[in-house]
C-alpha cells in the first residue's frame, strides 16, 4: 500500500506508510522494496511515529527486534508461530497448528511421550531438538481468549527456568558419567569391600568432581568460541547488508546462550547410553589372524587393526560419537556454517583436554586414558 501525497510525514528517499492488520501483506511488500532500496520507513503504530532502520526490520511487523517475544517455532523449517495448538473448551480437546511456511503440523511431540522423546533424542532427530529446546513450556492459544495478553517478564522467566533446568539435568547426567567412569576405572574391585565404604565413597568423590570439571570446561569452552565466531559473523553479516538486506534467521533471533549447556546435555545421552551398554557388556576379545591365514598380508593387518583387541570401543564412544552428537545437536541451535561448529567443538575439546590434563594429577593416570582425545 502507497501513502497518499500529503498524508504523513515525507522524508528523503522515504515514504510513510500506515500499517494495519487488513493491508498487511501491501505493507510488508512495500516494506521489501524501500529494503532493498535502503531506505528508512515511517511507521505509524498507535498514534506515534517509529523509525525503523532496514537492518531492524523483520518479517513480524513494523517493530524492530528489540520488541520481539519468545516465540515457539516449527520443528520442520524453523519459522516462528505464534502458538503450538488451540485449547478449545477442556484441555483435552486440543487442534495443533501448522505452519504457514511448510503446512506441517508446528510440533507435534507436543502429543508424544517422555519415552518417544528420549528414544529420538539418543537418535539424535532435529525435530526433538527443536521441541525441547524452543517450544517445551510454549503456552496455548485459548479458543475463548480474545486476544493473548503480552507480559514482558515472561522471556526473563523462561530463561531463569531454563537455567534451572540445565541445573537439574546438568547434575544427574554428570552422575551417570562419574558412575560410568567409576565402572571403567575400577573392573575389578573385591566382592568383599562393601560399596559404601569410605574408600569407594572418596574413589566416587574424586572421579564425580573430576566430570564436573571437565563437563564445566567444555561447555565454558564451547560458549566462548562461539561468542567469538558470533561476532565474527554479525560483522559479515553487517558488511553484506550494505549491498542487500538479509532479514536475521529464527534460530539466530531466539538464541540465547543457556541454550548451549542444555543442548551438550541433551545430546550426551546417545554417548552415556552406548556407554552404559558397554560396562554391562563388555566387547568380547578375539585372537589377532595369521598374516599367514591371509595371501594378502596388508588385508590382514589392516583386518587386526579392527580387531576389538586393537580397538577401544569405549574411548571411540566417549570421544568421536560424543563429538558428533555435540556438533548435532549445536547445529540446531547456531545458526552457522558447520565449519565454524566443528571449530566450535574443537575449540570445547581442547579446553576439556587441558583440564583433564589438572584433573589426572589428583585423580590418577589412568584418567588420562580415559578422557584424553
Amino acid at each position: 500500500m502507497s501513502a497518499k501525497p500529503g498524508e504523513g510525514n515525507m522524508h528523503e528517499r522515504g515514504c510513510s506508510i500506515q500499517s494495519s492488520d487488513a493491508n498487511y501483506n501491501g505493507f510488508w511488500q512495500v516494506a521489501q522494496d524501500q529494503i532493498v532500496s535502503r531506505y528508512i520507513i515511517t511507521t505509524r503504530h498507535r498514534y506515534r511515529s517509529i523509525i525503523v532502520k532496514p537492518w531492524e526490520l523483520n518479517y513480524v511487523g513494523c517493530l524492530p527486534h528489540h520488541h520481539h517475544h519468545r516465540m515457539p517455532i516449527c520443528t520442520t523449517c524453523t519459522r516462528w508461530s505464534s502458538h503450538l495448538y488451540t485449547v478449545y473448551e477442556s484441555a483435552s480437546n486440543l487442534r495443533l497448528e501448522r505452519c504457514s511456511n511448510c503446512h506441517a503440523f508446528v510440533d507435534p511431540y507436543i502429543e508424544y511421550d517422555d519415552l518417544i522423546l528420549l528414544i529420538d533424542l539418543i537418535l539424535l532427530k532435529s525435530g526433538v531438538y527443536r521441541h525441547l529446546l524452543f517450544n517445551r513450556g510454549a503456552k496455548p492459544r485459548l479458543a475463548t481468549e480474545a486476544s493473548p495478553k503480552d507480559d514482558d517478564g515472561k522471556r526473563k522467566r523462561g530463561e531463569n527456568s531454563r537455567w534451572l533446568l540445565v541445573l537439574h539435568l546438568g547434575s544427574i547426567l554428570i552422575f551417570v558419567d562419574a558412575f560410568n567412569r567409576w565402572c571403567h576405572l575400577n573392573p575389578s574391585q573385591s566382592v568383599d569391600l562393601s560399596p559404601w565404604s569410605g574408600f569407594t565413597i572418596f574413589n566416587f568423590s574424586r572421579i564425580f568432581i573430576g566430570c564436573f570439571a571437565e563437563t564445566v570446561a567444555f561447555h565454558c569452552g564451547v560458549a566462548a568460541a562461539y561468542s567469538v565466531v558470533l561476532k565474527m559473523t554479525t560483522l559479515i553479516e553487517k558488511l553484506r547488508q550494505r549491498h542487500s538486506s538479509l532479514p536475521e534467521s529464527d534460530i539466530r533471533r531466539e538464541f540465547s546462550y543457556s541454550l548451549i549447556p542444555l543442548t551438550l546435555f541433551y545430546s550426551s545421552l546417545t554417548k552415556l547410553f552406548l556407554s552404559f551398554l558397554l560396562t554391562i557388556w563388555r566387547p568380547s576379545r578375539s585372537e589377532p589372524l595369521s598374516p599367514t591365514a591371509w595371501n594378502a598380508p596388508k588385508l590382514s593387518n589392516f583386518l587386526n587393526m579392527l580387531d576389538d583387541s586393537q580397538l577401544d570401543i569405549g574411548w571411540i564412544v566417549r570421544n568421536i560419537l560424543g563429538g558428533i552428537s555435540a556438533g548435532f545437536g549445536l547445529r540446531v541451535i547456531l545458526d552457522c556454517h558447520p565449519v565454524f561448529i566443528m571449530l566450535v567443538i574443537f575449540c570445547g575439546s581442547v579446553a576439556k583436554t587441558a583440564m583433564a590434563v589438572l584433573v589426572s594429577q589428583w585423580v590418577g593416570e589412568a584418567w588420562l586414558g580415559y578422557s584424553l582425545l
